[in-house]
């Protein structure tokens, strides 16, 4: 049995905390958050022990996973923390805002003797999984185009989320999102070129980035969290192949705390016929997470997302700010 510390009883520790529960191989020992009546409602629902301060939860409570769900400012420090009394690390994304952070929090991890995995959901979503599996299979044929986009209202459940230094803003937010996934489909980018727009706290909330990859694909990728009021949250993925295309588009309430109410439909097109693909409504933060457990209970690097692919996507989304901040095409240093 795997015993797992949360720190984080927000919104997406509960979505996490939820998952642990069902788990067969997974026991949530303890709960860490500043907020004591929250951390305290969390424990008494997941009948776990509470406490304000990581350090006292890791002195007092066996544990061997560090699932990090706070804002993403507080990242690397938990993670440090994790690393200096040697769990596993379970980090949400973004991971942190810099490769220079990242690569610190890598390495303590590293000489820690134990393994990191970082949540970027959207390589387990069913039908991002189907368009992979088709793309490497050669059902499209050679590949034209690709479009991704991510658009939402921004998110209302704390201010912290519309400073940069807190949150990254969109970009590293919202962005990132699909910019993992193009680079989990296509490789490593070669250049970007991006444009956009900033809020007042200096966020890059309007992002339109252009992705070249060293095989000749470019892929555009639009990302919005400034959508106006009551603007559904939309995920849209299109590959144009010489053979078919794939169209993906999910419609959801504010935000993605409904997903099962979601409008999402998957439609190939090719030689003059339309195929509307069945709904896989398939847990993409379930599939994530029992996958993570597995991987810590084999001790082995995950085949979908290793520490690696993380830090490459994040070096994309520097080179992506420097264009947007630029306005010139950047070459992507890794």
């Amino acid at each position: 049995m795997i015993k797992v510390a949360i720190i984080g009883a927000g919104f997406m520790g509960r979505t996490h905390a939820q998952i642990y529960k069902k788990a067969e191989n997974a026991q949530i020992i303890g709960l860490c958050d500043k907020n004591r009546e929250l951390g305290e409602k969390f424990a008494e629902e997941f009948q776990c022990a509470y406490f304000e301060e990581i350090e006292d939860l890791l002195k007092q409570c066996e544990t061997d996973v560090i699932d990090i769900c706070v804002p993403t400012f507080l990242h690397e420090e938990y993670v440090m923390i994790a690393a200096k009394y040697k769990k596993h690390v379970f980090c949400e994304k973004p991971v942190t805002f810099s490769v220079k952070k990242l690569d610190g929090m890598m390495q303590a991890v590293r000489q820690s003797g134990k393994r990191m995995f970082v949540g970027q959901v959207v390589r387990f979503w069913p039908e991002y999984v189907e368009a992979k599996k088709r793309y490497d299979s050669g059902d499209f044929g050679d590949l034209k185009a690709v479009y991704a986009a991510r658009l939402s209202e921004h998110p209302a459940w704390s201010e912290w989320y519309r400073r940069v230094e807190n949150s990254g803003g969109g970009l590293f937010d919202l962005h990132l999102h699909d910019v993992d996934y193009i680079c989990y489909l296509l490789g490593k980018a070669e250049y970007v070129y991006a444009a956009g727009q900033k809020n007042t706290y200096g966020c890059w909330n309007h992002v339109m980035s252009i992705l070249s990859f060293p095989n000749g694909i470019s892929a555009t990728i639009e990302g919005i969290i400034e959508m106006v009021k009551g603007y559904p949250f939309t995920m849209q993925l299109r590959l144009v192949g010489e053979k078919k295309v794939y169209d993906y588009i999910m419609k959801a309430g504010a935000n993605l705390e409904d997903v099962a109410s979601a409008k999402r439909e998957t439609k190939i097109y090719e030689d003059g016929a339309v195929i509307v693909l069945p709904l896989d409504e398939t847990d993409a933060y379930q599939t994530e997470l029992l996958h993570f457990l597995d991987c810590v209970e084999k001790d082995r690097e995950s085949e979908v997302i290793c520490m690696e692919d993380v830090r490459n996507v994040l070096c994309t989304i520097e080179a992506i700010q420097t264009s947007l901040e630029t306005g010139e095409k950047i070459k992507v240093s890794y």
